[in-house]
C-alpha cells in the first residue's frame, strides 16, 4: 500500500519548518528525514499507509522492534526524538489530537565515553610543518579547533567575519541557531594571522575562512581528510576526527580548572548532563595517576 499522500505532504512541511524558521544544519535536517522514512517504512509494513495514525502502542512495538534488529540504545532513543518532533509540529498544526511518541523509553545502553587525546599528542599535532599554504591553513584549523572546541560544523561555516583577531574571539553560530562568542587562544591568533597572509594573496572574494586550492570554501569531508592525513603523516597511531579535538578541549580544560558550567557554555550544551560526561574522563584520569602513584594502589612488578 502506498503511503497517505497527508503523511507525505505533513513529513515534507516539518523538514521545512527545521531548514528554513529553525535554521537548523543541512546533517541535522538529513538525520530526522532518515528517521521519518524509517518510519514510514515500518508503518507500511505493519499495514499502516498513514503514519499520522499511528498509536502509542505502535510505535513502542516498532522501538523494540529496532532494537531486536541491533539497533543500540542510543540510537532507538535518536530516532524516537526524531518521531516525537515529527508528531508535536502535527499537534501543534491540529493534525492530530495527542503526540502518540509521548512516554516511549527506549531501551537502555552503556554510556560510552568520548574519545580524547593527551595532550602530548595534541602537542604533537598542533607542531605540525607550516612551510606550505595548505599546511599553513590547516595548522591555522587545527589551532582553532582545539583553541575553541568547534563542531566541524561550526568551523566549516566560518567567515572572516565572524573572527575578531583583535579581541581574540570567534562567533559561531552552533545547534538551533544559537549563536555564542568564543575566546581564542594566542597559539590559534597567531596561525590565523599566518594564514590570513596567504589567503590575502590569492585575492579571492570567498567569505569563508577555510578555503581549498580552488578557492572555495572546505567542505565537512575535506577537513575531515585533513585531519586524518596530518594525523597519520605525524605518527599518531590512531585516527583523529574533528570531534576527538572538541572532547579533547573539553576534558582538558575540565581537568585544569574543574569549572563545568564554563565549559558547558563554551561547548554550546542545553543541558549540564551532556558536559558532565566528562567528569567521568576526569576521573578516569585520576584514576590511573591513583593507580601509579599509591602505594597500596601500585601492581607488584
Amino acid at each position: 500500500m502506498p503511503v497517505a499522500r497527508q503523511a507525505i505532504h505533513w513529513r515534507d512541511a516539518y523538514l521545512q519548518e527545521l531548514r528554513v524558521n529553525r535554521r537548523l544544519s543541512p546533517l541535522t535536517v538529513n538525520g530526522y528525514q532518515r528517521d521519518l522514512e524509517r518510519l514510514f517504512v515500518m508503518a507500511e509494513d505493519d499495514g499502516h499507509p498513514d503514519p499520522i495514525e499511528l498509536d502509542h502502542h505502535s510505535l513502542r512495538a516498532m522501538a523494540a522492534r529496532l532494537h531486536r534488529q541491533g539497533l543500540g540504545g542510543r540510537s532507538v532513543a535518536r530516532w524516537l526524538a526524531g518521531v516525537r518532533g515529527w508528531y508535536r509540529y502535527l499537534q501543534k498544526h491540529q493534525v492530530i489530537a495527542e503526540n502518540p511518541a509521548l512516554g516511549i523509553k527506549p531501551p537502555k545502553s552503556p554510556r560510552k565515553l568520548p574519545a580524547t587525546l593527551e595532550v602530548d599528542d595534541i602537542g604533537l599535532l598542533l607542531d605540525l610543518p607550516d612551510d606550505e599554504p595548505l599546511a599553513i591553513r590547516d595548522k591555522a584549523m587545527l589551532e582553532l579547533f582545539y583553541s575553541s572546541g568547534l563542531r566541524l560544523a561550526e568551523l566549516a561555516a566560518l567567515d572572516w567575519q565572524n573572527l575578531d583577531l583583535a579581541q581574540k574571539r570567534v562567533r559561531v553560530l552552533g545547534k538551533g541557531g544559537k549563536e555564542r562568542v568564543l575566546p581564542v587562544g594566542r597559539f590559534a591568533i597567531q596561525a590565523l594571522e599566518n594564514w590570513r597572509d596567504v589567503r590575502r594573496q590569492s585575492n579571492s572574494a570567498e567569505p569563508a575562512i577555510f578555503t581549498s586550492r580552488q578557492g572555495r570554501r572546505l567542505s565537512h569531508r575535506a577537513i575531515q581528510q585533513r585531519l586524518a592525513y596530518w594525523s597519520k603523516r605525524l605518527g599518531l597511531g590512531q585516527h583523529v576526527h574533528p570531534h576527538k579535538l572538541r572532547h579533547s578541549f573539553a576534558s582538558h580544560l575540565l581537568e585544569s580548572s574543574g569549572a563545568l558550567r564554563a565549559v558547558q557554555e563554551l561547548l554550546g550544551h542545553a543541558n549540564i548532563s551532556t558536559t558532565q560526561i566528562y567528569t567521568h574522563l576526569d576521573f578516569q584520569h585520576l584514576a590511573k595517576v591513583y593507580d601509579k602513584a599509591h602505594p597500596r594502589a601500585k601492581k607488584q612488578q
